[in-house]
């Protein structure tokens, strides 16, 4: 008989995945930023060892790679953190009405575009992980023109939904890519 295998255990090679060790009670504020930080972590180890893979479309005619979805990412936490909730004018990195899907167009093979999404993503990440800890509770307010008045608990779990549905679409890219598959 075959050896069985989870499929979690077929990506990481282990039951014990550090991605989603938060808490499971408590605090509403270390419970949000714990999904988003699983979240954010399974994009990164689905990008794991790839480099010049990263911008393969794998899932034709769609034209979303691994990274397009990085450098879109990257937008979106720019978008909400900053833009939205800090108040700042910070246009978008790889997208804007000249270009509205440059985050996936411009996602090339060259070291340099791939090394810029990541330095972009990690950036926007370590900004948004600040703001949510230094802001005084989850119901700050900033103004979308999109949705209108939002607070810091909707924008993390919007993030969350963002991630998670985007790591939908980055299960596929890299099972298509080089077979590797799990949560």
């Amino acid at each position: 008989m075959a050896n069985l295998t989870r499929r979690v255990e077929l990506f990481t090679g282990n039951d014990d995945d550090p991605r989603f060790s938060g808490p499971a009670t408590g605090d509403e504020r270390q419970m949000l930023v714990g999904f988003l930080q699983g979240q954010r972590a399974t994009l990164q180890l689905k990008c794991t060892g790839l480099d010049g893979q990263l911008s393969r479309r794998a899932v034709e005619p769609s034209t979303l790679s691994l990274l397009g979805l990085i450098r879109h990412l990257a937008d979106v936490e720019r978008r909400w953190f900053r833009q939205v909730l800090a108040g700042q004018d910070a246009a978008p990195l790889f997208s804007s009405s000249a270009a509205p899907d440059g985050d996936f167009d411009g996602a090339v093979s060259d070291p340099a575009v791939i090394a810029a999404a990541w330095e972009a993503w990690r950036s926007e990440v370590e900004f948004a992980d600040r703001f949510v800890t230094e802001a005084p509770d989850l119901d700050i307010e900033g103004h979308d023109a999109w949705r209108g008045t939002v607070s810091l608990r909707w924008v993390v779990i919007h993030m969350v939904e963002e991630y998670a549905r985007h790591n939908g679409h980055a299960d596929l890219l890299r099972e298509r890519i080089d077979g590797a598959i799990g949560l």
